[in-house]
């Protein structure tokens, strides 16, 4: 991902569209594109600063809120499949995908994995020798 302008470039530009030169000319001057000039002039008009927004970073989960109840819920019956308690949530009134079920509850581990003495017997290599 690229990295934003500097500040400096970015006040430089706004100061000269400040004392009167018209965005294109001030973008031609500074080699910068023409809607770089027009969005930091409207931000400093917008917000005092032409500074760049923050970039990067994580959205939270869209069942953060509901943590405490899923939780809660898969302690109360462990082998509860996502589509069960994604019709729940729906029940709740909460719009989420199974997807997002889903991924909710492998990043909190609280997925469910068949006990080993319940998988296949598998084949001959795994097995202990006799």
């Amino acid at each position: 991902m690229a990295a934003p302008y500097s500040l400096d470039l970015r006040q430089r530009v706004v100061a000269a569209v400040a004392a009167g030169t018209s965005c294109a000319q001030a973008a031609a001057r500074f080699g910068v594109s023409h809607s770089s000039a027009i969005r930091w002039a409207r931000r400093l008009a917008e917000t005092g600063s032409p500074a760049a927004l923050p970039m990067g970073g994580k959205k939270p989960f869209a069942l953060a809120g509901e943590a405490a109840w899923i939780e809660s819920r898969v302690a109360e019956k462990p082998d509860i499949t996502g589509r069960e308690l994604l019709a729940e949530l729906k029940q709740r009134g909460i719009d989420v995908s199974y997807y997002g079920v889903w991924h909710f509850l492998g990043h909190s581990g609280l997925s469910f994995k068949k006990k080993p003495a319940r998988q296949r017997t598998g084949s001959r290599r795994r097995r202990p020798l006799a």
